[in-house]
């Protein structure tokens, strides 16, 4: 047990707190996040709008307000890390430009999905994917599209197709069947791919990953399986945990 801080005088998070902002609809982040969580170590989770439009003016203005505000919100509980756990509404160029924001406003150690992402994939030395997604194809063309300008290939993406019908349409991403998700993962993968990256944090995939990886012979990295594992890495924990794929056992 690491020596007692300001932050960690509590019963449940003697260990260390993980602030986590998701969008309203999302209800599988927090749940995956909270099963893979090691002893003492606690979610503190708040809702903010979903941000699709990242990358126009008006847009990135829009988010940025909603960040500032969910972040400063959650630093009053005193987190240790504070992480943006949405895989297409956290695709601001450069990369770092979104966390180092919410670090700044914050006052605490920021990370974002789409950050996380990167980091992750470049850990496994990996620069050449296959993407799975249950998102329609002008989200999947988002996601290909910045990828690319980050070093990463897409040697090939499929989605399921929510959202086409706009955002009440989301909610049916953490309905999706089991058998319907793993069918769509192994669909999606192809021989060339290092590895198989499942988008989306809303996307019930985490109890699969070592599954796959047995399966495919390689890496599966998903918006929440990275993003969790930069959250530890930046709130100064080290845990190795199995059964939630190569990244959180080996990096």
């Amino acid at each position: 047990m690491q020596a007692e801080t300001a932050r960690h005088q509590s019963l449940y998070s003697w260990r260390g707190k993980i602030g986590l902002i998701v969008p309203p609809t999302n209800t599988v982040n927090e749940a995956e996040w909270q099963i893979m969580a090691p002893q003492g170590v606690t979610i503190h989770a708040t809702r903010m709008a979903l941000h699709l439009d990242s990358t126009s003016e008006e847009g990135a203005k829009r988010l940025y307000a909603d960040i500032d505000k969910a972040a400063g919100d959650l630093a009053l509980a005193q987190p240790d890390v504070i992480a943006y756990g949405c895989t297409a509404g956290s695709m601001v160029n450069p990369p770092s430009s979104l966390p180092g924001y919410m670090t700044k406003v914050s006052g605490i150690p920021c990370v974002t999905t789409a950050a996380s992402i990167l980091q992750a994939l470049r850990a496994l030395g990996v620069f050449r994917i296959a993407l799975a997604s249950p998102y329609h194809d002008a989200l999947n063309d988002h996601e290909v599209k910045f990828l690319a300008e980050n070093g990463i290939e897409t040697v090939h993406a499929a989605g399921l197709g929510i959202g086409e019908k706009g955002l009440e349409d989301y909610p049916r991403i953490a309905r999706t069947p089991r058998d319907k998700i793993l069918d769509h993962l192994r669909g999606a993968d192809r021989e060339e791919a290092q590895a198989l990256f499942v988008a989306c944090t809303d996307f019930p995939v985490m109890t699969m990953i070592g599954q796959l990886e047995e399966e495919l012979g390689k890496p599966v990295v998903t918006s929440n399986q990275a993003t969790f594992w930069a959250a530890l890495r930046a709130g100064g924990l080290d845990d190795r945990l199995d059964g939630y794929g190569r990244l959180l056992r080996d990096f």
